[in-house]
């Protein structure tokens, strides 16, 4: 999908109520198992528990709105999660970097020629 038709899609979505969204997720579901011609990318684990969260929720016939308060608090549980992950990548990285990057050898002091 290009760029344009997203931020038209996002642009549409932003616009209605949580209700009329899940509706669309529906649609889109379906959309996808009877025409889709490649499987769908692959979740990472936090996002897959939210919507595994956010199914139950629906099937539960919970609210709309009660459905998105409790998605806007797991994704910002998500983000922080992500970001200590991102912070622990980084120094797992320095980490190697320090222990394989090949040590300097000892500067040579210059000795006096002999005789001086």
């Amino acid at each position: 999908m290009n760029d344009v038709m997203r931020e038209r899609i996002v642009r549409k979505l932003d616009s209605l109520p949580d209700d009329r969204i899940y509706e669309i997720l529906d649609y889109i579901d379906f959309l996808e198992s009877k025409y889709s011609r490649r499987p769908a990318p692959a979740q990472n684990p936090i996002q897959r528990f939210a919507e595994n969260v956010e199914d139950t929720l629906r099937a539960g016939k919970v609210s709309a709105g009660a459905i998105a308060g409790t998605m806007s608090v797991l994704s910002k549980a998500a983000g922080v999660i992500n970001g200590v992950a991102n912070v622990g990548k980084s120094v797992a990285t320095d980490v190697v970097n320090v222990v394989t990057k090949p040590s300097s050898p000892p500067p040579t002091q210059s000795q006096p020629p002999a005789g001086e």
